[in-house]
């Protein structure tokens, strides 16, 4: 008589061990999140040209062009929380006007800073108004950024499409260094930091803080991190 040996028959499960413990080891894919960081539009200090006069139209001219050129008044003192958020930053960027430069340095310190002239400010050219109306700078700022904004007077400057366009070009590199996972701080211009922030939340960036629009103020933006 041959004599057998009774192998107990195995489960489903241990043999479901033995082959995955066979197999090559797999890597499970899990969904990582892309750190953004958020991106702080922030406009200049106080300019150090008078807005105590009255102009008719070329003479606002005048007055902006020299505006464009000149920096800060003496004496300010930049809100230590600008001064934090620069130095937590992992980029801030300024305009190339003169009121930009001196803006971030008094922001950064000793820290340096990229300066780029695609953030400067949109035009602001008068419309030809008859001479015996004249007004303040402030008022004038009015006027003339309506007229370019609803009637496109630029008379040979940047258009207001043109600058639209600047806009999403100057959100895309701002978007751009916000990927490498810092915030980014941007010393700026009022109205331009408008239309920025315009083309940022059309990308799907949330504004969550907003500190209106006096010198200094800034608003930060936001984006959901994204998995990849």
């Amino acid at each position: 008589m041959v004599s057998q040996t009774l192998v107990p028959e195995r489960t489903a499960s241990e043999t479901a061990t033995d082959q995955d413990a066979a197999a090559p080891a797999r890597a499970v894919a899990e969904p990582v999140a892309r750190s953004l960081g958020a991106i702080v539009l922030a406009r200049h200090g106080e300019p150090a040209l008078s807005r105590r006069i009255k102009l008719d139209s070329a003479g606002y001219r005048r007055w902006w062009a020299t505006y464009e050129e000149g920096g800060l008044l003496e004496g300010q003192t930049p809100p230590a929380r600008l001064v934090e958020t620069a130095q937590n930053a992992g980029s801030v960027l300024a305009s190339t006007r003169r009121r930009s430069l001196e803006t971030a340095k008094a922001v950064c310190g000793e820290r340096p800073f990229d300066a780029d002239q695609v953030f400067i400010e949109a035009p602001l050219p008068p419309p030809a108004l008859p001479s015996f109306l004249k007004f303040s700078p402030r008022t004038w700022g009015v006027i003339a950024r309506f007229w370019w904004w609803a009637f496109n007077h630029h008379q040979g400057e940047e258009s207001r499409d043109q600058a639209k366009t600047r806009a999403r070009e100057a959100a895309d590199r701002l978007v751009a260094h916000a990927t490498t996972g810092g915030d980014v701080l941007l010393l700026a211009h009022g109205f331009f930091n408008t239309m920025v922030g315009v083309e940022l939340q059309k990308m799907g960036w949330r504004l969550v803080q907003d500190e209106g629009w006096r010198y200094w103020s800034a608003r930060r933006f936001e984006k959901k991190s994204a998995a990849r």
